[in-house]
């Protein structure tokens, strides 16, 4: 029995989808900058003329990765807030999935940290970074806010500061991950959002125990 051929827009995604996990690799392996479109095009086992039929440019590309790796973030957190348990153990949870994720597909991180060095160097990719970074930031937020509500007492900061906070301690993971990936173990991202999201429940109890006694 014959495989069955692929339609006219089945072709085109799987295309795409060559085109976009070619340049993945080459970023990730070259830099931005260190691959060309001829490079990612053969990479795939296209031409150029194929690049140009599914991307604008190079620029739109980068774009795109970009959109799918924030994506894939906030499907993380997602994740973890749909399971039941305190919002300690739901970080933890977070923390852990981030980790597997960019350790079962190290290009990834080694990819994130190639966009930022390359948004140094570019002030329109760099803009392009920071509202995506800002969009990321306001949706977990809202998911913050939303579970927020559920809890017996007020979080100690605004939720706003809370989101920025926790990236940034994400963010510091996967660059160390990039830097020394055997000196640090996975469950360590896991840990410390656990820690650091402990430490919130500590201070929002003190704060309401502070109240209760004026």
């Amino acid at each position: 029995m014959g495989t069955a051929r692929l339609s006219r827009k089945e072709s085109q995604a799987r295309t795409r989808e060559l085109l976009r996990d070619a340049a993945k690799h080459l970023f990730a392996e070259r830099g931005l900058e260190g691959a060309s479109i001829d490079d990612i095009a053969h990479e795939a086992g296209f031409t150029k003329g194929a690049f140009y039929a599914n991307f604008d440019s190079k620029h739109a590309l980068y774009l795109e990765l970009l959109d799918e790796y924030f994506a894939d973030r906030l499907d993380e957190v997602e994740d973890a807030l749909r399971h039941e348990g305190s919002p300690e153990d739901q970080a933890r949870r977070a923390g852990l999935g981030f980790a597997s994720h960019i350790g079962a597909d190290s290009e990834w991180r080694r990819l994130y940290i190639e966009f930022c060095a390359h948004a140094l160097r570019d002030e329109r990719f760099r803009h392009e970074l920071a509202i995506r970074l800002r969009g990321l930031r306001a949706e977990i937020t809202r998911l913050y806010t939303r579970r927020a509500a559920d809890l017996p007492y007020p979080p100690p900061f605004p939720l706003e500061q809370i989101t920025t906070m926790t990236g940034l301690m994400v963010d510091g993971f996967a660059l160390e991950k990039v830097l020394d990936p055997e000196a640090l173990p996975d469950d360590v991202s896991g840990t410390m959002l656990y820690v650091f999201f402990t430490g919130l429940r500590t201070l929002a109890e003190q704060s309401a125990q502070a109240n209760d006694w004026q």
